[in-house]
């Protein structure tokens, strides 16, 4: 080969080689740059161009899919009941993205998890085009319908949570108000865009699109005197439902002048455990807490499940017991006041625990994946998280709590022919209590067996009530009672 040709070949080589580097430069180093990048719609068609899988509810789907009329996006989101459910399912929007179960289990319900690579391999060879899972939740439809209904019917703001104690599955998760989550699934900067704007915080001031039942915490109130017994029973300073305690009425808070009041003329000195949980003595709960002290009650809170995240999978706020307080402060957290604050799910796990003889399960909505063939591709198993209480302490606290709903301030939620706890709570609210107070109610329904079919947690949020008119017993035992009967009437 002579020089000329030499160079030329040698330069067109050099010019292959250059191409290939470069190729495989954008195929491998920038792939998910490119993928990623805001100017590439070609990964966002591909998403929306066929229908999304599922969330499952009771075999039924509350979700599904319909042709775009004003987009290059083939298929968005739609909802059955968005506003009742959305609380769960969050939503999945072609313009705003996706929260919750929509976003988290995301590979799933678009086909793009690796679980799924061996079924989109075939479906690729025998030109199938590739279809979305479904997400299978523990929820139960008539429960969640109950919850919502009753909030809804109170028409104020609040949430509902409703578990299974034996397994931790969530049953209801309601929040209200609430949102269509149809309302903005596409990407229409007129129709779109003007739904998501109108439920905004900043314009909406009753902030729907707020899940109350997950990432809102409020003071628990009276509620919080069930896990201020458990402490109490557990540590051993009490041993028994009906002794009377070390109670003076009134009882000057530790290191204060100040007494700490109790509601009305209510038989509180010296009250038994039983009675004191009956009549919801601040006395009584107060000065167990201030006796134990900030670390044997902050320790029973947490293994309640305070201070930490939970995961169901979707998060919730931590719920809050402080640690580093004085006696006073003690005794106010005790009975649900000064820095304590929960979370709706926080409560139903309270009541959830007492439910199931001391043991606390870990809570969660997802019951399984499927494959679009409706083949199972993962399982959740129930987990436990603690045990708060000892079997016995257990029973103890659930026959003072079945006194509050039989003989005390719980009885808007007794059910004909079923054993009911409660624990109603009317939290203070407001700089020196001076808005209205939120209305709490906790409790559990146990069978003919003596298990527990159901907790629930309910607080309510009324700006609109007349203030003397709200307690937990009369707002939020109702709706409570109503989400026990739902799951008592499909298990039928």
């Amino acid at each position: 080969m002579n020089k000329p040709l030499r160079r030329i070949a040698i330069f067109c080589g050099l010019l292959v080689l250059a191409l290939l580097i470069r190729d495989n430069w954008i195929q491998y180093v920038q792939a998910d740059e490119l993928r990623t990048n805001k100017n590439n719609r070609r990964v966002t068609i591909e998403r929306y161009a066929s229908p999304r899988g599922n969330i499952i509810v009771g075999g039924k789907s509350i979700t599904g899919s319909a042709e775009s009329s004003d987009s290059d996006f083939k298929f968005k989101r739609t909802y059955k009941d968005g506003p009742m459910w959305a609380p769960v399912t969050g939503y999945a929007s072609q313009a705003f993205g996706a929260t919750q179960l929509e976003n988290l289990e995301d590979g799933i319900l678009t086909g793009n998890d690796d679980r799924l690579f061996f079924r989109n391999t075939l479906d690729m060879l025998t030109g199938k085009k590739q279809q979305g899972g479904n997400v299978v939740t523990t929820l139960n439809a008539a429960a969640q319908k109950a919850a919502y209904n009753g909030l809804e019917k109170q028409g104020g703001k609040g949430a509902v949570v409703a578990l299974e104690p034996s397994t931790g599955k969530i049953l209801a998760l309601a929040s209200y108000p609430s949102y269509d989550p149809s309302s903005f699934a596409g990407n229409s900067t007129t129709k779109d865009s003007k739904a998501w704007q109108k439920l905004q915080k900043k314009n909406n001031p009753d902030d729907p699109m707020l899940n109350r039942a997950l990432r809102e915490t409020y003071p628990p109130g009276s509620t919080f005197k069930v896990v201020t017994a458990a402490a109490a029973l557990e540590d051993g300073k009490y041993t028994t439902a009906d002794g009377k305690t070390d109670s003076p009425d009134p009882w000057t808070m530790t290191g204060t002048n100040t007494e700490l009041p109790n509601e009305g003329n209510i038989p509180c000195k010296n009250a038994s455990l039983r009675v004191a949980l009956q009549y919801s003595c601040n006395t009584v709960f107060g000065k167990i807490g201030a006796d134990l002290g900030n670390d044997k009650m902050l320790d029973m809170a947490k293994k309640f499940g305070f201070d930490e995240e939970q995961f169901t999978p979707v998060r919730a706020n931590a719920s809050v017991f402080s640690d580093d307080m004085n006696p006073s402060q003690t005794a106010l957290s005790s009975i649900g006041q000064f820095n304590t604050a929960a979370t709706p799910l926080q409560m139903a796990m309270v009541a959830s625990a007492v439910a199931n003889d001391g043991k606390l399960m870990k809570p969660y909505m997802v019951d399984e994946l499927q494959s679009p063939g409706l083949d199972p591709i993962a399982k959740t198993d129930p987990e436990e998280l603690s045990q708060p209480l000892s079997p016995e302490n257990a029973q103890i606290l659930q026959s003072m709590m079945e006194t509050v709903v039989d003989k005390g301030t719980g009885s808007n939620a007794k059910i004909d022919g079923v054993k009911v706890g409660g624990k109603t709570g009317t939290a203070q609210h407001g700089v020196d209590n001076s808005e209205n107070p939120y209305a709490w109610f906790i409790s559990y329904a146990k069978g003919d067996d003596g298990s527990s079919p159901v907790a629930v947690a309910v607080v309510v949020e009324d700006d609109n009530a007349v203030r003397d008119d709200i307690s937990g017993g009369g707002l939020a035992a109702p709706i409570a009672r109503n989400v026990m009967e739902a799951v008592i009437d499909s298990k039928k």
